[in-house]
């Protein structure tokens, strides 16, 4: 049985023929023929479908990133400007480190720590900016709004802090939420009432949508510039960090 390719794909394939096979005077010209010199060609060399898709795979990749890049770009100001943010470090840093979560989710409760720790690890070059981003239950957005109602108070730090420390396997119940609050020092009562504002709900909302333009879709994100870090890859951010204050100096 002859092996029949499309067009495209015979076509593509054909720049792994041998030179002679192309050059030679007497070589067929039909498509037939063409694709049985193809066919040919890779049952004699199977690794080249394997090259073929490796570069695929990378062009792809490349182009992934390019895109997110550019979506970075289109929405710089939303992403490091915007006064419902909360953040830690110099406000006049010469590097900014965005970083989107969920208070459930485990890699950022690992990651929590080495984070808040990054302003004085980089002695100021680096401010860290909180983009709360509720994605994984509805307990997650209620976390949230309680942390950006513990902002009103000036205690957005110390209630992030304390929200990332609670056990996942509770639920976030609103007794742990509460009590979390007063641990960091929130008046529980006005922060129930500011968690139900329409002002700090939309900022939950445009960060949801905000990641969905920038293709976020899980937790966490780093971003500084124009570049981002998926997932909790810090050697990932170190390096993005480590370039953006050389550059930066």
């Amino acid at each position: 049985m002859t092996l029949r390719l499309p067009p495209l794909a015979a076509l593509s394939l054909l720049a792994f023929t041998p030179a002679c096979a192309q050059q030679d005077d007497a070589a067929p010209q039909s498509r037939d023929e063409i694709e049985e010199i193809v066919r040919d060609y890779i049952l004699e060399h199977p690794e080249v479908i394997e090259q073929a898709l490796i570069k695929l795979q990378q062009r792809a990749s490349e182009q992934e990133a390019q895109s997110a890049r550019d979506a970075i770009a289109s929405n710089k100001e939303a992403i490091y400007e915007s006064d419902a943010d909360y953040s830690i470090g110099p406000d006049d840093a010469p590097v900014t480190l965005v970083e989107f979560f969920d208070y459930r989710c485990g890699f950022c409760k690992r990651s929590m720590e080495w984070t808040m720790e990054l302003p004085d690890a980089y002695d100021g070059q680096v401010r860290v900016v909180f983009k709360e981003f509720p994605i994984l239950s509805p307990e997650s957005e209620k976390a949230a709004l309680a942390a950006l109602a513990a902002g009103e108070q000036g205690r957005y730090s110390e209630m992030h802090r304390e929200l990332m420390e609670l056990d996942n396997s509770s639920g976030f119940t609103p007794d742990e939420i509460d009590a979390a609050a007063e641990r960091a020092g929130v008046d529980v009562d006005r922060m129930r009432a500011d968690m139900g504002s329409v002002r700090l709900q939309k900022v939950v909302a445009d960060n949801k949508t905000l990641a969905r333009q920038i293709g976020i879709n899980g937790t966490p994100a780093f971003l500084v510039g124009d570049e981002m870090v998926s997932g909790a890859n810090q050697p990932g951010v170190i390096k993005m960090l480590d370039e953006a204050v050389e550059q930066a100096g």
